[in-house]
């Protein structure tokens, strides 16, 4: 796993010293990405400048350095990420007639695109990545991003240059980078606890999309870019549909169990020490099996857990990994353990980010480098496989007041909203919102709405369309359930998780690897009838048969417990003190960005307990915090 950066100088002003200068800059800032190694390159006559750390996984030696060039000097790419099929790839190639002179993929990758062109070579390829490849025949500039959106990729335009990076802070380093604050992007913040792609934090700087190609011209003086998408979860989900599974479940659950352990195996390739997380959930649990059950040795396992009840998830992964004799590593979290790395967390994700289980895993994933160098996770099981709450509850109570006139849903909503202990009570307040609502689209929106009028908080904000309300996001998906994960896998999957672990882990220099997610079991498990996902009031059914072949099954029984930390009980506790000063109402009136008085409202009825307002606390905590780290 590694950093990358990188612009193209329109001006044709620097020297080749200052270039490399400059990009050299830029990418020391992201040493912690890639803490092993650390190249640029520039071609001075047209201003393109490339820039690299590396940390070494796959090929140790100096022959993994980087930017690389291909074999022919056409192409000099840097690279991001993990090619898992790259020894595949390169069979085929040597076959072909390619020669290699080391063992790295990023070697494979520049010959896949000698030999079939960067549009065929992305489809080619398995894994987890972001790169930059430029094409000093054509002169041209690729920039692409994986299928599913692991790995990040900024890019933009300022004063007449275009830049890319593998974080936000790595730009910033630029001499001529200017970043201003876009409100209508902190206003879709604050709805979603991220900011979706493509919008970023600031104005002119964008994420590449899942599965997107972006190729810039280095003759056109404007800013000109042309965009593609390689891959289409729409086209994924619809196919699947059309053209679902037809063999019976011992044949689901055979072809299924062999692609997961390919799609394991293949992430355990590794020229440095490897482990996994372990929650002792379903996901994280069948992950660490098919790994163990492939692995001569012990698999190395890591869990945290927390001594407030309702939170702790240790108990279960320490059961978990007796019976299939991992060697196992948990640590316990206090609150001040959690307010020592929160100040870390501006400088971590560069924009503002709020998923408050971006703690842990980030504790959880120093604590897992201090053993190993990669680690799996089971990311992805809940999209895939219906593993979310919301899955069961939600389509049934659609269904059963989809019938209602607007008025009566309106009378009952109201009714529901003003019964003592409402604001306490989850499930009675997302009802009670569901009621108000006039589609399967207002109720996904509604329930992934951490802020529900975040023009109210962000003064003179307009939000962003985002991937929700654009075209080509338009599903032909009548089942509402499906719909959801739908969804999730174009927006909650990469713009929250994917983003939280990867700086999470990068972090600490981490390389985190997400078997469940190789495209191939996302293909397939579009093509599995929802009853083989959701199954007698059980989710995830046919992962809960694969499991059982390897622990038994009282292991799995109980409710899911989602990875977060005891926020609301904190905030009036140890946090207090810390969160009372980051949203003082002299300081937010002084700033003119967020409405003071709202927030003060909010805080002050948090703190006295009537209501529990932690989903609209923490993510104003948390650009707060990220203000002061960057808008000094």
């Amino acid at each position: 796993m590694c950093g990358i950066v990188g612009f193209i100088d329109f001006s044709h002003e620097l020297g080749k010293d200052e270039l490399l200068m400059t990009a050299e800059k830029m990418a020391t800032c992201l040493i912690h990405r890639g803490p092993d190694d650390n190249g640029v390159w520039a071609d001075e006559r047209l201003g393109v400048t490339l820039g690299h750390r590396r940390l070494s996984v796959i090929d140790l030696t100096s022959e993994g350095h980087q930017p690389m060039f291909s074999s022919s000097l056409r192409y000099v790419a840097v690279f991001n990420g993990e090619i898992y099929n790259y020894k595949q790839l390169r069979s085929e190639l040597e076959k072909l007639g390619s020669k290699f002179r080391g063992n790295s993929d990023t070697e494979v990758l520049l010959s896949v695109i000698e030999e079939f062109g960067i549009s065929e070579a992305v489809k080619l390829l398995n894994g987890m990545f972001a790169f930059a490849v430029w094409d000093r025949k054509d002169l041209l500039l690729h920039i692409a991003r994986d299928r599913l959106g692991k790995k990040p990729l900024y890019y933009g335009w300022h004063k007449n240059k275009f830049f890319f990076s593998s974080e936000l802070k790595a730009m910033r380093n630029h001499p001529d980078f200017n970043p201003e604050l876009d409100k209508d992007s902190l206003a879709l913040f604050f709805r979603f606890n991220n900011i979706p792609a493509p919008f970023s934090i600031y104005k002119g700087i964008k994420k590449l999309r899942q599965a997107e190609l972006l190729t810039v011209d280095s003759r056109k003086q404007e800013a000109q870019a042309k965009s593609s998408i390689y891959w289409s979860a729409r086209a994924v989900a619809e196919s699947g549909i059309t053209n679902p599974f037809r063999g019976d479940v011992p044949e689901a659950v055979s072809e299924l169990e062999f692609l997961l352990r390919d799609s394991v195996k293949l992430r355990m390739i590794s020229d440095v020490p490897l482990g996994a997380f372990l929650s002792g959930g379903i996901d994280s649990s069948l992950v660490v099996a098919l790994m163990q059950s492939q692995s001569p040795r012990p698999v190395k396992t890591f869990t945290i857990g927390f001594k407030e009840r309702g939170f702790n998830e240790a108990n279960a992964a320490e059961e978990v990994t007796k019976i299939l004799g991992t060697e196992h590593t948990e640590l316990y979290l206090t609150a001040e353990d959690c307010l020592k790395a929160v100040d870390l967390m501006p400088v971590l994700y560069d924009e503002p980010f709020a998923d408050s289980s971006q703690i842990p895993t980030f504790l959880v994933s120093g604590l897992t480098k201090k053993y190993v160098t990669v680690g799996l996770s089971g990311d992805g099981g809940d999209e895939l496989f219906a593993g979310y709450n919301r899955y069961f509850w939600v389509d049934a109570v659609w269904r059963k007041i989809s019938w209602m006139p607007k008025t009566c849903r309106l009378f009952f909503s109201h009714l529901i909203s003003n019964f003592p202990g409402t604001s306490f009570n989850y499930k009675l307040c997302k009802f009670s919102g569901i009621l108000k609502l006039d589609s399967p689209e207002q109720i996904y929106l509604w329930l992934v709405s951490h802020c529900k009028e975040p023009s109210e908080l962000v003064r003179g904000s307009v939000e962003h369309s985002t991937v929700l309300g654009e075209e080509s996001a338009v599903v032909k998906i009548n089942d509402f359930t499906r719909k959801m994960m739908y969804f999730d896998l174009i927006s909650y999957l990469p713009d929250d998780l994917l983003t939280k672990v990867d700086r999470a882990s990068m972090g600490v220099s981490l390389e985190v690897r997400c078997p469940l997610l190789d495209y191939r079991i996302v293909e397939f498990a579009w093509r599995l009838p929802m009853r083989m996902k959701l199954y007698n009031q059980q989710s995830k059914w046919i992962l809960r048969r694969i499991l059982q072949k390897y622990l038994p099954e009282k292991l799995f029984q109980r409710p899911k417990m989602g990875f977060s930390m005891p926020v609301g009980m904190w905030l009036r506790g140890p946090l207090k003190q810390w969160a009372a000063e980051l949203i003082d109402k002299n300081s937010l009136k002084k700033d003119g960005l967020l409405n003071e008085e709202l927030v003060s409202k909010c805080w002050e009825e948090h703190i006295k307990g009537s209501t529990n307002h932690q989903d609209f606390l923490w993510p104003v905590l948390m650009f707060e915090s990220w203000k002061r780290e960057w808008l000094k």
